[in-house]
């Protein structure tokens, strides 16, 4: 009789080398190169993007094409963000990615795998960012939606598989990208639905918990304290805005309760261990033979 189980193996072994998303503990002098490739233009066409449409609205058509910021101004609802706050955001971001980036050139080679196994997830969201701003700026809401869902497994995957990363590319390319893209998704569904109305400002004043739901899930379950600033920092984009434009509601007072008790839980978890007084071991930086770890590496 065949081994069945000796072809299923080497089937597997097959898909998993040909995998550009599996973790491995070294990859070649060429996929190394295709990686620092595909990372820089991935990462420039998507800065430019962005740094033009923040500007500049699309110019073809005649109605519904708005700025990035201008799409904010004018579809206002419970989850619009403040536009300064946010931007902020991601010039931190992509200042951090050129950082992530480097390591690729590393003469370290653990870090270059570490760099080279979010690689792929890296790139991918980059080119389904660079999608979903083209069709924000030309009012397709629904498939910007899609855009961010599709993201959204994407950033999720590579925390869940990498959560050992080091920080200093854990931050850029997995927990920042997945903290906003997961405000993200409120945001741009709230205005697929035109959420204007009173009843929609109720069920948002529901939702909007789901931000601190989903911060703590990474606090109690990963220890991780950079998705909860992040995600404080962007509570307090949603606070801001709507304190601004909606004085008389329950969203903002919402908002800046979640921005406090996840900044609050954020220094709880995250100051013993940077004080070297964290009562659980952490990992260490270490290879990807180890990426199965439960929590976060420390530098």
């Amino acid at each position: 009789m065949p081994d069945t189980n000796g072809v299923a193996s080497s089937a597997h072994r097959g898909i998993h080398a040909i995998n550009p998303f599996s973790a491995r503990e070294d990859r070649s002098r060429e996929a190394i190169i295709a990686y620092k490739v595909g990372t820089t233009v991935s990462w420039l066409l998507l800065f430019i993007t962005s740094v033009y449409y923040t500007f500049e609205h699309p110019h073809e058509g005649k109605y519904h094409r708005h700025t990035i910021w201008g799409q904010n101004r004018a579809h206002r609802t419970p989850f619009t963000m403040n536009s300064v706050i946010v931007s902020i955001y991601w010039i931190v971001l992509f200042i951090l990615q050129i950082g992530y980036s480097w390591h690729l050139y590393a003469s370290n080679t653990v870090y270059v795998n570490a760099a080279a196994n979010v690689g792929s997830h890296f790139i991918a969201h980059n080119l389904l960012i660079f999608g979903f701003i083209h069709l924000w700026t030309r009012s397709h809401f629904w498939l910007a939606e899609l855009l961010l869902i599709v993201n959204f497994v994407n950033l999720s995957a590579a925390y869940f598989r990498h959560s050992t990363t080091p920080r200093f590319i854990h931050i850029p390319v997995v927990s920042g990208p997945l903290a906003w893209n997961f405000v993200a998704l409120y945001w741009v569904g709230a205005v697929a639905v035109h959420a204007h109305t009173l009843p929609a400002r109720i069920v948002a004043n529901i939702f909007i918990w789901g931000i601190l739901a989903y911060g703590v899930f990474f606090l109690a379950a990963f220890k991780d304290y950079t998705i909860g600033f992040e995600l404080s920092i962007l509570a307090a984009a949603i606070g801001v805005d709507q304190f601004l434009g909606h004085i008389i509601a329950f969203q903002w007072i919402f908002a800046f309760i979640i921005m406090a008790l996840l900044f609050v839980l954020s220094l709880a978890v995250g100051v013993p261990g940077l004080l070297g007084r964290d009562p659980f071991k952490r990992g260490e930086i270490v290879a990807e033979d180890r990426e199965r770890a439960p929590l976060l590496a420390d530098e």
